[in-house]
């Protein structure tokens, strides 16, 4: 692992939002770089699962013997739509074939398309990787890329995947920096590990994350730079370097998620706002530079079938959840500190499944994240 940390992957749906709001969003569609990311593992044109291990998915077979009919039936007749988004934490000189996946979120689109639901899992979640053993979450796409992802986000959910997308570090700076910036309100003081100033003002990180578990220690005489709790104004770099700090904020890596999720949100509200729509030019700076950040697989649909499906959801509609509440549920094996999925959180996935993550999130208002921006 290093500790250069995966930015907000879901700017892939704020492009497709934004597209989608565009009469003129057919002049963007071949900036998207198209590939077959799910290979095997996503569901056919008929709505079929092309293959999922269902034995493993969770809650969804009751013993380690065949699944029955009925959970194959429920497996092959989900509601709604499904995309798995993956961040990479590759620097431009680093090989992305060996890079982790270290953001991964799942979008549940609502079967009436009117409703988006972004979950963010834990990288450090423990995992049975096919093939490989037991596992971070964020190990899977090194091993496989992001087909094997994709398998093995299938057997911690149960649910089958309609399209994938990957993006890369540097796109999160280039799109907020196009729309002029984003407007972000702090929640808790953050401290960063990675941006600080030596005494003549260089540009330097103010902690070395010393290994196995990248700890961060402090480097003499270097000030980092640090978000105070409230509302202002983000660059570019600012917001990037903010949603990738989990080191020193209590909450670690879920305090993370939440600054990601929030930031997406905030994104797509400036990039659809009436500034941004009636200026030519930030828009399509803002969604080239998304475009040109994007792997998008539309799982035989193509990325004008996507714009459509999705024109109807704009940044109101979408609702961020946490897994776990939020709240840590860890074990240590063998000197390493794994993440475990509680019950609830099986609940929600389950919700997923059935098209029910309204009434999920109405049963459990302290698993929605706020908005962060005014």
């Amino acid at each position: 692992m290093t500790g250069v940390k995966a930015w907000l992957v879901a700017a892939a749906v704020v492009l497709l939002l934004a597209l989608g709001g565009l009469l003129t969003w057919q002049h963007y569609v071949g900036i998207v770089d198209e590939a077959d990311l799910l290979g095997d593992t996503g569901r056919d044109r008929a709505g079929v699962p092309r293959q999922i291990d269902i034995e493993s998915a969770p809650r969804l077979s009751a013993g380690p013997g065949a699944p029955s009919a009925d959970v194959r039936r429920r497996l092959d007749a989900q509601p709604g739509r499904n995309l798995l988004l993956a961040g990479l934490d590759a620097r431009p000189e680093e090989d992305r074939a060996t890079a982790r996946a270290d953001t991964v979120i799942v979008v549940h689109v609502t079967e009436a398309g009117d409703r988006a639901y972004l979950v963010s899992l834990p990288r450090d979640t423990r995992v049975a990787i096919p093939g490989h053993g037991t596992d971070k979450l964020n190990a899977a796409f090194a091993f496989g890329g992001f087909e094997l992802l994709a398998r093995t986000v299938q057997q911690i959910t149960g649910l089958v995947f309609d399209a994938g997308a990957i993006i890369d570090f540097t796109g999160l700076r280039k799109v907020v920096d196009a729309v002029g910036g984003v407007e972000l309100c702090v929640d808790e003081e953050t401290t960063s590990v990675h941006v600080g100033w030596d005494a003549k003002g260089r540009e330097t990180p103010p902690y070395r994350l010393i290994p196995p578990s990248f700890r961060p220690e402090r480097i003499a005489g270097v000030r980092a730079q640090v978000y105070h709790v409230g509302c202002r104004h983000f660059a570019g770099w600012e917001a990037l370097d903010y949603v990738r700090q989990r080191e020193l904020i209590p909450d670690g890596d879920y305090g993370r998620q939440r600054h990601q999720q929030q930031l997406l949100r905030a994104v797509a509200e400036k990039v659809t706002s009436a500034g941004v729509l009636a200026n030519p030019i930030a828009l399509n700076r803002a969604i080239t530079a998304v475009g040109d950040s994007l792997t998008f697989d539309g799982n035989g649909a193509s990325v004008t079938d996507w714009i459509l499906r999705l024109r109807t959801i704009g940044p109101g509609d979408l609702t961020l959840l946490r897994t776990n509440g939020g709240q840590f549920n860890t074990e240590q094996r063998d000197g390493r500190d794994y993440e475990n999925l509680d019950a609830t959180t099986a609940e929600l996935f389950a919700a997923a499944r059935d098209d029910r993550l309204g009434e999920f999130a109405a049963r459990h208002p302290s698993w929605v994240i706020p908005r962060s921006s005014n």
